[in-house]
C-alpha cells in the first residue's frame, strides 16, 4: 500500500467551499495523484529490462490494448514515434483478422490491460509466443493472463479509480499515460535524441516553426544590407532602403560586423545634418547578433526581450555577417 494523501487535507478544502464541483475536482486530482505515487513507489528493475528490450528492438515497438487502454496506447505509440522510437498501434480486434501480419519477429509488443484479462488480446499473446516476439505486459495483475504471458511485467497501481462508482477508467488510464511517458523519455535520453531530431519529426504547425533554425529563415548573400564604416550616410540610407529590412549593418576593413543602423537611429539624427555624416558616426556599436544554428524560438525571444525590443538580428560567424533575420520572417513562418 502506497503512502496515501492525508484525508484531512481534502477535508479542509471541502470545509472551506460549498461548491460541489470544486470538491469533486479536487477529489479526482487527489485520487489520481495517489495512484501515481503508488506507481512511483512500485517501480522496479523491470522498467530497465523493458527499456533494454525496446532499445534493442530492430523493428518497431508495437502498442496494443482494448477500450480505454487502446486509446491510451495510441497516444503512447505517437509519443514514442515522435521522440525517436519507431512505433505504431495495432488494434487487438483487427489483429485477429489479418493485422497480426503487421507484427514481425524484429518487433517487440507492449500490451496494455488494467485487469490483464482482456479477451481480445489473446491472439496477439499467442502470436508473440509462437514467433518469439518480446512481450512487455502493462497491467495491475501479475497473475493475470497478460501478466503471465509477458516477458516483462510493468505494474499499474491497484488502488481503484477516481470514479466514485469505481468503474470508469480514470486513475488507471492516467497512470498508464504516465508510464508511457516514462518509457518514451527514458528512451529519448538513452538515444541522445536532440532538438534537431525532434524538429525533423515535427515539421508542421507552430511547434515545427519554433524548432526551425535561424539558417532556415535568414536572408543571405546579396539580400544582406551592409556598408563599410566610411560609407557616406546618403549611400547607407539608399542601401538600407533598397534591401527593405529596416536596417543596415556596418563592417570594418576586415569584414567584421561592428555596428548597425536602424530606422530609430535615423530618427535620432534627423535635424543634425545627417547627410554629411559617415555610417560610423550614426551606427549603434556592438549590435545584438545570433548564430545560424540558433533555434528561431530563441531568436524571437531575443528580439522581444532586448531593451525596447528589436526586429532584426544579424547572423554572424567569427564576427562576420552571413545573414540577417527579421521578426516578420518569423511571423510568416508561424514562429512569433
Amino acid at each position: 500500500m502506497s503512502e496515501k494523501i492525508e484525508k484531512t487535507a481534502l477535508e479542509k478544502r471541502i470545509n472551506t467551499s460549498d461548491n460541489k464541483d470544486l470538491i469533486s475536482a479536487r477529489h479526482t486530482i487527489d485520487k489520481e495523484i495517489e495512484a501515481l505515487r503508488m506507481m512511483e513507489n512500485n517501480l522496479s528493475d523491470n522498467l530497465t529490462k523493458a527499456l533494454d528490450i525496446m532499445q534493442k528492438t530492430e523493428g518497431r515497438v508495437i502498442i496494443t490494448g482494448m477500450g480505454k487502454s487502446g486509446h491510451v496506447g495510441r497516444k503512447i505509440a505517437a509519443t514514442l514515434a515522435s521522440t525517436g522510437t519507431p512505433s505504431f498501434f495495432v488494434h487487438p480486434g483487427e489483429a485477429s483478422h489479418g493485422d497480426l501480419g503487421m507484427i514481425t519477429e524484429k518487433d517487440c509488443v507492449v500490451a496494455i490491460s488494467n485487469s490483464g484479462e482482456t479477451r481480445e488480446l489473446s491472439d496477439i499473446l499467442v502470436y508473440c509466443k509462437r514467433f518469439g516476439i518480446p512481450l512487455i505486459a502493462i497491467t495491475k495483475n501479475k497473475n493475470s493472463a497478460l501478466g503471465k504471458a509477458g516477458d516483462i511485467w510493468l505494474e499499474l497501481p491497484d488502488d481503484g479509480e477516481a470514479c466514485p462508482l469505481g468503474l470508469a477508467p480514470t486513475s488507471s488510464t492516467t497512470a498508464t499515460i504516465v508510464l508511457g511517458d516514462i518509457l518514451a523519455i527514458a528512451l529519448l535520453e538513452r538515444k541522445g535524441f536532440s532538438r534537431n531530431d525532434f524538429k525533423q519529426r515535427h515539421p508542421g504547425g507552430k511547434l515545427g516553426a519554433f524548432l526551425q533554425k535561424v539558417s532556415d529563415l535568414m536572408h543571405k548573400g546579396d539580400e544582406i544590407p551592409l556598408v563599410s564604416e566610411e560609407t557616406p550616410m546618403p549611400d547607407a540610407i539608399l542601401t538600407m532602403t533598397g534591401k527593405m529590412l529596416g536596417c543596415v549593418g556596418v563592417t570594418d576593413t576586415d569584414g567584421n560586423l561592428v555596428g548597425m543602423i536602424t530606422d530609430g537611429d535615423l530618427r535620432r539624427y534627423m535635424g543634425s545634418n545627417i547627410l554629411s555624416l559617415k555610417a560610423s558616426d550614426v551606427m549603434t556599436r556592438s549590435p545584438k547578433t545570433i548564430s545560424a544554428d540558433t533555434l528561431v524560438a530563441e531568436a524571437v525571444n531575443i528580439m522581444n526581450n532586448t531593451g525596447k525590443g528589436i526586429t532584426q538580428l544579424f547572423v554572424v560567424y567569427n564576427d562576420k555577417p552571413i545573414g540577417i533575420i527579421h521578426l516578420h520572417d518569423c511571423l510568416k513562418a508561424g514562429a512569433a
